[in-house]
């Protein structure tokens, strides 16, 4: 039965291709999609199918223009910088505007159900505001702390004894503490829709129906517990509409792609050094630049191919090694192919998911910073240990279990579906009830 979404998300780089492909799964299945979203992202709703709406109060941006971009992390010079920029910019400084878009679009045209950008509390806010069900799509590892595992941010390994178990607690009291300087912000915007203040911004994260990962479990610790209304429900693979078409290096040599952030995170200096140590290498290196940096300013030598953008899938198919920011779309895409990574994060959730790719035996890491020669040696160990190989086809073959249905979509009109059986006077009118 035809239901109506309402999705919202922000210009967040590599968190808009999976949200987007949700949406494209839900509007080819005859469903209403319309998406909330930054203007510089429209063209890339529309060609998911979906309809854009334009924020009108709430902050407009550009990941792949640092002129343009809202958060501006490339600027920070430390992580707890990093993280106050999302903060203050995105989750919970201009949480006020995003509720008030997203209020005033459902009192418009009503939806069945909310569909939010795991970060937008703002959106959340306006779903809880509006008694509409309420999911929230998180596009990485899970990023808060729950039991069973290190607290998520630094890459911790996980602990083991009495001191592993307190420095836990300490690290986890450490990585909370900053978001509550976001609280009276939050508060704020949950005061004009009328809803009781959040004991904390942590706790209002979970304020939604459905929380649903879109990263595969098989990559999470395995003891680690979940909150009920979590659901994992496997990574979108779908390339972004921007990826254009393949082309590939002349030659045979074991294939090594490359590829950093979509969004600008000043990193046209590392993309050189990792293109330079493919040059000492019998490889064929491809290197995607992506949106945020002209591929015509990048130095590289004759067997290293450079281009704007590529099918990423379909270059797995043919690589050996993929040398990567750490990225989750990026990394998860190179897993389900089982192609091993090289992770040189650069920041955000990057060295969270770089740990995770070597606790599964499937990759190494390396500093950002690090020389040519020693992203050489990462990559031609990796090349030439069978084991990263190995353990990442052994990722490939749970994510391709775990990707056999689309949970997202199961869940969402579920959600919907229940939400509408429930109360349907107010699903008439456009107001149902929470389903928790």
């Amino acid at each position: 039965m035809r239901r109506d979404f309402l999705f919202a998300t922000w210009a967040g780089g590599g968190a808009v291709p999976p949200v987007l492909s949700v949406a494209r799964a839900l509007r080819e299945r005859g469903h209403g999609v319309r998406v909330l979203a930054d203007r510089s992202l429209h063209a890339e709703v529309a060609a998911a199918g979906a309809e854009p709406v334009a924020w009108t109060t709430a902050p407009q941006g550009d990941a792949a223009d640092p002129a343009e971009d809202v958060i501006k992390d490339f600027e920070a010079r430390t992580p707890l910088g990093e993280f106050a920029r999302l903060r203050d910019r995105i989750v919970c400084g201009p949480a006020a505007d995003y509720a008030r878009d997203t209020l005033a679009e459902l009192r418009a045209r009503p939806a069945d159900a909310l569909v939010a950008e795991h970060m937008l509390l703002g959106a959340i806010t306006a779903g809880e505001a509006a008694r509409i069900p309420v999911a929230a799509l998180v596009t990485t590892v899970y990023p808060l702390p729950t039991p069973g595992a290190p607290p998520p941010g630094p890459g911790l390994a996980p602990a083991t004894g009495a001191l592993g178990r307190a420095r836990d607690r300490i690290m986890t009291r450490l990585i909370l503490k900053p978001w509550e300087k976001g609280l009276p912000a939050l508060n704020a915007a949950r005061a004009a829709g009328g809803l009781a203040p959040a004991a904390s911004v942590v706790e209002a994260f979970g304020r939604v129906d459905r929380l649903l990962v879109l990263s595969p479990r098989a990559l999470d610790h395995p003891g680690r517990r979940f909150p009920d209304h979590l659901r994992h429900v496997g990574p979108r693979l779908d390339d972004p509409a921007w990826a254009g078409e393949l082309e590939l290096p002349d030659g045979d040599a074991p294939l090594v792609l490359v590829g950093l952030s979509s969004s600008f995170m000043d990193q046209r200096a590392h993309l050189e050094r990792i293109a330079e140590a493919l040059g000492t290498l019998p490889v064929r290196g491809l290197l995607t630049t992506g949106p945020a940096v002209d591929p015509g300013t990048v130095r590289a030598p004759g067997n290293v191919l450079v281009t704007g953008a590529a099918p990423h899938s379909a270059a797995l198919r043919h690589a050996a090694v993929t040398v990567t920011h750490a990225g989750h779309g990026t990394a998860v895409k190179s897993l389900a192919a089982g192609v091993p990574l090289v992770c040189v994060p650069l920041g955000r959730d990057q060295r969270e998911v770089a740990r995770h790719v070597e606790l599964a035996g499937a990759g190494i890491t390396v500093r950002k910073g690090s020389s040519s020669r020693t992203i050489a040696r990462a990559v031609e160990k990796v090349l030439n240990d069978p084991s990263y190989r190995r353990e990442a086809r052994r990722l490939a073959a749970e994510i391709a279990a775990e990707t056999a249905g689309d949970r997202a979509v199961a869940e969402l009109e579920a959600l919907a579906e229940r939400a509408a059986g429930e109360d349907a006077p107010g699903h008439a009118s456009g107001v149902t009830r929470p389903v928790r």
